[in-house]
């Protein structure tokens, strides 16, 4: 007769069955989890190398702020060099702002 081995409960578990995940590049536009209330979200701020100041301050009035990296703590991002937004994360024309949830479930109903 044919002895039974069994595994234990524990090896079985979603994460050491699961697939391994094919690599993939990294994405330009990878930010940190948003504080406790926030939602985070990349905004155009240049158009062909011109500034976007229409859509900027359209944001800025829908209650979103720029978010300074001086708010990400060790989270390592380019900025704005100069200008009233000096120091704001920004990648590729976009830059990043926070809005408080409340606003954006305010927004969707």
């Amino acid at each position: 007769m044919e002895k039974m081995t069994k595994t234990s409960r524990s090896s079985q578990t979603r994460e050491k069955t699961a697939r391994r995940q094919p690599w993939r590049p990294p994405s330009r536009l990878d930010a940190p989890t948003p504080p406790a209330g926030f939602k985070y979200r990349w905004i155009r701020a240049e158009v062909m190398g011109q500034d976007d100041k229409k859509n900027i301050s359209a944001r800025m009035r829908e209650g979103y702020e720029p978010v300074r990296l001086e708010e990400l703590g060790d989270f390592d991002a380019p900025t704005v060099e100069d200008g009233a937004m000096k120091g704001v994360v920004t990648v590729g024309g976009l830059l990043l702002a926070k809005i408080p949830e409340e606003i954006v479930e305010e927004r969707n109903a």
